[in-house]
């Protein structure tokens, strides 16, 4: 026995650590991005609480008869209000002291006395708070799992008109009493259904296993339930790129784990050597980082000087001396991120192979050279792309044959990066200028952008901007309507007959 708790305590740490996968991206919001958001937030629940359906209300006190139908919401005054995060999970909705001025239409009957008319009414000192808690879904995508809330009204008031106003004035306390409890009962109804329903359907536009491009796919599906403190709330993401002739590929994060200490933006984004690195080998496995040119697509100025460098085996080909010349650059292994608070960079190890194509005949190797090359990477985001720029720096060739041709080949070094620069750098550029979305909804996106380099990770501080609101969002995409979330507000029609109240 003591021997297994032993044994217990001396992989517990590797337990742990392994359960606590670091994540390739990680996302932060913080208490002025939350600001933001409950700008929005406040519209879309005033949106919500003009919508509210209450019952027809009817029934009898002694002798006087009423029947309330066609209740509609005319007017909200939400002004204090307060989006706060709650540590662990959760986030806390609280509105103090609103009004609600409501119109509906009335059917009195007291003795032989018969009015039919509309009052205005208003509820004061409405008290909301809700509190969301926030979780993954089944297939890691950011969801608000459940809401608590309360609801009260501290007083209500009904303005009556018409001729017997006077008459029954004193009696709208029934009338008044049980227009409150039906409003306050319909309240956290209304905002449940926002929050579980239609909010969830603008997260499930956050993008979780998405394809980039016709090669390779992004899985940003998350790795835990969101964490909360008093001033934050973190993602932690995958951030995991695979090729889509793989796509079950699962590979191992031994990267950095992005650490966000910032908090003067509204939202941070941190992105680790992983997240590049996964990039780059899913591209790898996909088989696209080779590139083939050939004949005329060959600078002419290069050609000139390879033609004189290989003269001599070209000369003993005679007679197919002017044969084109094809070049093939492949990358021989997955390229590798490095970045540190100075700058990222990307390190390739590359094959040249240069050829002669003869007319109908296989074609002859001139020269196979390794290639070892760094480039410097610009990481920018736009919107909500990140984007790379990629800058050629340094650059090695030499013969996987001989040190002789190594030395014969030196003074290829500069035409062939200047071939780099001028061709295939480009072509490179142009494939990552699309760049990839970041694991945010839809309607949402990043400004004034800021990018810092740091041990192993870098991170993107800026501001929240809505290009969309949330009701155009969830208008596109609305859940087919149900008879549960969406009750008839057709009020059952008024009978002229006294005896029918």
């Amino acid at each position: 026995m003591a021997a297994g708790s032993s044994l217990l305590l001396l992989l517990l740490p590797w337990l742990v650590t392994a359960s606590h996968s670091p994540p390739g991206c990680k996302i932060r919001i913080t208490s002025k991005g939350l600001d933001l958001v409950k700008q929005e937030g406040l519209r879309f629940v005033e949106q919500e609480l003009q919508n509210i359906t209450v019952s027809d209300l009817h029934g009898k006190e002694g002798q006087f008869y009423y029947n309330i139908s066609e209740v509609k919401v005319t007017d909200l005054q939400l002004a204090f209000s307060d989006l706060d995060f709650q540590p662990q999970q959760h986030l806390a909705f609280n509105i103090n002291n609103a009004s609600i001025s409501l119109r509906f239409r009335r059917q009195l009957l007291y003795w032989f006395f018969y009015d039919i008319g509309s009052i205005n009414a208003s509820a004061d000192g409405v008290q909301i708070h809700t509190v969301l808690r926030l979780a993954k879904d089944e297939v890691g995508r950011p969801k608000i799992s459940n809401i608590t809330c309360n609801a009260s009204i501290a007083k209500m008031h009904a303005g009556f008109s018409g001729t017997l106003r006077k008459v029954y004035e004193f009696l709208s306390t029934f009338i008044v009493t049980g227009m409150r409890y039906l409003l306050s009962q319909q309240i956290c109804p209304s905002l449940e259904h926002a929050s579980l329903v239609l909010l969830n359907s603008v997260l499930d536009t956050v993008p979780v296993r998405n394809y980039v491009d016709e090669h390779v796919g992004i899985d940003y599906s998350l790795l835990r339930d969101p964490s909360v403190s008093t001033d934050t709330l973190d993602l932690d993401f995958k951030g995991m790129f695979f090729p889509r002739v793989r796509e079950d590929q699962e590979l191992e994060n031994h990267a950095v784990e992005p650490v966000i200490k910032e908090t003067e933006r509204m939202v941070y984004a941190a992105f680790s050597e992983f997240f590049f690195d996964s990039a780059m080998q899913a591209y790898f496995q996909a088989g696209v980082l080779t590139i083939q040119l050939e004949g005329e697509k060959v600078p002419k100025d290069l050609e000139v000087l390879l033609r004189a460098t290989f003269f001599g085996t070209i000369f003993m080909l005679s007679p197919s001396v002017d044969a084109p010349l094809r070049l093939v650059l492949q990358v021989s292994a997955p390229p590798r991120c490095t970045i540190k608070p100075t700058g990222t960079s990307v390190s390739v190890s590359a094959f040249l192979n240069i050829s002669l194509v003869p007319p109908d005949r296989p074609p002859v190797q001139l020269s196979s050279m390794a290639m070892e090359t760094k480039l410097s990477a610009k990481v920018f985001l736009q919107g909500k792309a990140l984007r790379v720029q990629l800058d050629l720096r340094r650059f090695r060739i030499y013969s996987k044959q001989s040190a002789l041709e190594s030395l014969a080949l030196f003074s290829l070094q500069a035409p062939l990066k200047t071939l780099l620069q001028l061709t295939i750098m480009p072509i490179i550029n142009e494939r990552t200028k699309k760049g990839v979305q970041i694991p945010l909804p839809e309607g949402m996106d990043f400004t004034r952008e800021v990018v810092t380099n740091h041990a192993g990770f870098l991170t993107v501080g800026a501001d929240l901007h809505f290009s969309k609101g949330l009701r155009e969002v969830i208008e596109k995409y609305r859940p087919v309507p149900t008879a549960a979330a969406y009750p008839s507000s057709e009020p059952a029609e008024p009978s002229p007959d006294p005896g029918a109240l």
